[in-house]
């Protein structure tokens, strides 16, 4: 049963994000009792007053991405599934994410890693953060209202940083990295980029560290013909490096 949490109502070319278990859902379409959606199973339909047919699904990370609440730009799905693919990120690992924001790419790791520490200096949107967690079911992410200079519970498997990182964030979190654990970050500038590689070239080595541009072109199809999308294809910078 889907209970009394977010979910996806999706039909007639039409989406909404909203809480199931009590009130009314007013559709163009007519009105969907939200306490019927609660007993349903995913992916199952509801029909409207009028007797037209929506589906409601539990949403997934990519939904939150489109929907949860948010305190400023988050990382880009494509961006958070390369830090998750050149880390190897699995259910054995425990995470430490640091710079929490909306908590979107907490989300993603919360599906895939066996635990997830997400800290967000600014608790206002720690607050928020949390409760996009909260609505996605996950039991198995942590939210601390905290600079991440002030973690010290290692070892961890992995450790990802989106925020603004000076050369004492690289420096703190190398110890509470496991041996074989990678640390990423995710820098939109490439001077922060920079201090990124450099800093960690002193304590992971100069071999160790990889750093590529995130891209992602969409292609455009219509009855002229199919190109690149002409949107902006570039977000920002991923850093990888490997302790050994």
């Amino acid at each position: 049963m889907i209970g009394s949490n977010r979910v996806i109502v999706r039909g007639h070319g039409r989406e909404y994000y909203v809480k199931a278990g009590e009130g009314k859902l007013s559709t163009d379409l007519g009105m969907i009792d939200l306490a019927e959606v609660a007993g349903l199973e995913d992916g199952a339909a509801v029909l409207t007053h009028l007797g037209k047919p929506f589906h409601v699904f539990v949403p997934k990370a990519t939904d939150f991405f489109s929907h949860g609440k948010r305190t400023g730009a988050p990382m880009m799905p494509k961006d958070i599934g390369m830090v998750m693919a050149y880390t190897g990120m699995c259910r054995r690992d425990r995470v430490l994410d640091a710079g929490t924001g909306s908590g979107i790419a907490a989300i993603f790791f919360g599906g895939c890693a066996g635990s997830v520490v997400t800290c967000e200096a600014r608790p206002e949107f720690s607050k928020i953060a949390e409760g996009n967690i909260r609505d996605a079911g996950l039991d198995n992410v942590e939210c601390r209202a905290c600079d991440v200079l002030e973690v010290t519970d290692g070892p961890y498997d992995i450790i990802h940083l989106d925020m603004q990182i000076q050369p004492e964030h690289v420096r703190h979190v190398y110890p509470l990295l496991k041996i074989g654990g990678y640390f990423a970050t995710y820098t939109p500038f490439l001077e922060q980029t920079f201090c990124v590689m450099d800093t960690a070239r002193e304590m992971f080595g100069e071999e160790s560290v990889l750093t590529f541009e995130c891209m992602e072109r969409e292609l455009t199809r219509s009855k002229r013909g199919t190109r690149p999308s002409t949107r902006v294809s570039h977000t920002g910078y991923l850093t990888v490096c490997r302790k050994l």
